[in-house]
């Protein structure tokens, strides 16, 4: 996620706190240098130049000068601004149990509206909402079957008319809503590949009829300034009501995140961010700040582990921690809890200290994990208990057990014992001492 753009601007930190003193001829070159790279990042010229010329009039004062630690206030100052510029206030979107709420999701073709559809249903699904999907992408082929087997799969109803007619479907969902109790209705609407007159007719026919509560502007984020230009104009035309950002996972400039809130003046509320319904994030422009400035986000890392992992199994670990026991069966047990979590290279990014430096030289593969899954699967129970035993001879029956290399079985050892010395660290409370400093 933005890994370039938060690359180019930790170098250009880092350069920065190497200098003891700032002067008002290396704050102009410091952001220079953090315009540049906002530009090459596809960022909205005019937002970027606004955004230079704020961070620099508040730089050059006395507070920021006379500071103790002045590379860290320009810090913190371009931090204080990246957060302005995706906008301070959090969108909400309400649900009630007595009632429905309508949502319909806009934007062109491909910007993954289908499978942002079933992403917030799944969402709002979890806190108590009942959802129910409208089929209203009636051009783009097998929109609607791509829709019927996400509902499918979650057991989420989606209501579709055969005669094709946006109209009716959106009446049959409607009435399907009230008979069932239903409480959030979604309304997935169609795309075109560019801006269409007749499509924004039908989208725009589509909210006179059902009246929505909210209607989302989707924007897929690896387009960059594109997005923010299409969205200004959906926005002229429907007056939508926040945004929601697709494939934040990608190989994402961030043009789009640092953009459209100051281009279209609406919140972004959500971002998608995999491929799996629950790979949905409510949008904190302070934590996407922290992220592309290289900090980590540590309160989304928290969540992330509150929703995932087994209270259960936690409180288990724990306690054999504290007996500084740790097996191979517990590092087991722990891949397959943060697998839950979503991929290693989104958890290792929330994680402050971790520089995209190191983010590109870990290998974090899914394939890497199956690989460690079918070593410690290969070997007995004893040597999942008592590692220590593992001779030469074992590990290369290991290796060919789990259809690997004796090198591989080596590193996996070496990992386990690496993550044993850092649980043992946390147990031992240095968290509270700072590990998790990064200012």
């Amino acid at each position: 996620m933005l890994n370039d753009l938060t690359g180019r601007l930790e170098r250009i930190i880092k350069n920065l706190r190497g200098q003891g003193k700032l002067s008002e001829d290396n704050i102009k070159e410091t952001l220079r240098e953090i315009r540049r790279a906002l530009l090459e990042a596809d960022v909205n010229f005019r937002v970027v130049k606004d955004f230079i010329a704020t961070v620099q009039e508040k730089a050059i004062g006395t507070e920021v000068m006379k500071s103790l630690s002045p590379g860290q206030q320009l810090v913190k100052l371009v931090h204080e601004e990246l957060i302005n510029l995706m906008g301070r206030e959090r969108f909400v979107l309400k649900t009630y149990d007595n009632k429905l709420t309508k949502v319909m999701l806009v934007g062109l073709q491909g910007s993954g509206k289908t499978t942002f559809c079933v992403k917030l249903a799944n969402h709002f699904r979890k806190k108590g909402s009942l959802p129910v999907l409208a089929a209203c992408d009636i051009h783009r082929p097998a929109a609607v079957q791509q829709l019927q087997t996400l509902g499918r799969q979650l057991d989420i109803p989606v209501i579709y008319d055969e005669s094709n007619d946006v109209k009716k479907i959106a009446e049959e969902s409607l009435r399907f809503a009230d008979k069932n109790n239903k409480t959030l209705l979604i309304f997935d609407t169609a795309g075109r590949m560019h801006l269409d007159e007749k499509m924004m007719q039908e989208v725009i026919g589509l909210k006179e009829q059902v009246k929505p509560d909210y209607i989302f502007f989707v924007a897929d984020a690896m387009t960059g300034q594109d997005a923010v230009n299409v969205a200004k104009e959906f926005n002229r035309q429907l007056e939508f009501d926040a945004v929601a950002l697709t494939k934040l996972d990608g190989d994402t400039r961030g043009g789009a995140a640092l953009s459209i809130k100051a281009v279209t003046d609406k919140p972004i509320a959500y971002s998608g961010i995999g491929e799996k319904a629950s790979d949905i994030e409510e949008f904190h422009s302070e934590r996407m700040a922290s992220r592309i400035l290289g900090m980590g986000d540590v309160l989304s890392l928290i969540e992330k582990a509150e929703a995932s992992i087994d209270a259960e199994q936690a409180e288990k670990l724990s306690k054999r921690l504290q007996k500084n026991i740790f097996t191979l069966d517990d590092f087991y047990s722990q891949i397959q809890q943060l697998k839950k979590m979503g991929s290693m290279q989104q958890i290792m990014q929330m994680i402050p200290g971790v520089n995209s430096k190191m983010l590109g030289q870990a290998d974090f593969s899914e394939t890497e994990l199956k690989r460690t899954e079918a070593i410690i699967s290969s070997m007995t129970r004893k040597e999942r208990e008592n590692p220590d035993i593992l001779t030469g001879s074992r590990r290369k029956r290991i290796a060919a057990g789990s259809g690997t290399d004796i090198q591989s079985v080596n590193r996996l050892i070496k990992q386990y014992e690496q993550m044993k010395t850092m649980l043992k660290r946390f147990n031992q409370g240095n968290i509270k001492k700072g590990m998790f400093k990064f200012m």
